[in-house]
C-alpha cells in the first residue's frame, strides 16, 4: 500500500507522527507537507492529496488540519473520493469496514497524537468488508457519474 499525506500549519505535529507510524508499518507513502509555521489554506494541500488517491498513484490519504473539517471538506469535492473525518476508534474501523473510504482526515487540535496514531493505524490496517455495503458505495459512485 502507498498512502499520500498532508496537513496545513495546524495539523504538522500529528502528520509527522503518523509518518513515523506508516514507517514502522513498512507502509510506503508521500508526504506532500506543509513545512511552515505560518498560515497556509488547506485546500493546497487536500486537493492534491485527494488527486494521487483518484489516479491511482497512491491507494488511500491521510490528511490533518486544527479540526479535519476543512481538509474532508476540500477532499470530497474530488470526484472518486470518500473522505471520512474520525476522532474515535470505532468509527476509524467502521468507515473501512462499510464505506470503503480511501481518505481519512483528523483534526490536531480535536485529538492529540496518541489516538490519533491508534485511529490511522486501524484505519490503514481495516479492510473493506464489501457485500452489502459495495451495493451503497456503487450508488456512490454512479451518482457521480454524468447524468444522461
Amino acid at each position: 500500500m502507498k498512502v499520500a499525506i498532508g496537513s496545513d500549519h495546524g495539523g504538522m505535529n500529528i502528520r509527522k507522527d503518523i509518518i513515523s507510524l506508516m514507517e514502522e508499518m513498512n507502509i510506503e507513502y508521500e508526504d506532500l507537507g506543509c513545512e511552515c509555521d505560518t498560515s497556509v489554506d488547506y485546500p493546497d494541500y487536500a486537493i492534491p492529496v485527494a488527486k494521487k488517491v483518484v489516479s491511482g498513484e497512491v491507494e488511500r490519504g491521510i490528511l490533518i488540519c486544527g479540526t479535519g473539517i476543512g481538509m474532508s471538506i476540500a477532499a470530497n469535492k474530488v470526484k472518486g473520493i470518500r473522505c471520512a473525518l474520525v476522532h474515535d476508534m470505532f468509527s476509524a474501523k467502521a468507515t473501512r469496514e462499510h464505506n470503503d473510504t480511501n481518505v481519512l482526515a483528523m483534526g490536531e487540535r480535536v485529538i492529540g497524537p496518541g489516538l490519533a496514531r491508534e485511529i490511522a493505524k486501524v484505519w490503514l490496517k481495516t479492510p473493506f468488508e464489501g457485500g452489502r455495503h459495495e451495493n451503497r458505495i456503487n450508488k456512490i459512485t454512479s451518482y457521480e457519474m454524468p447524468q444522461k
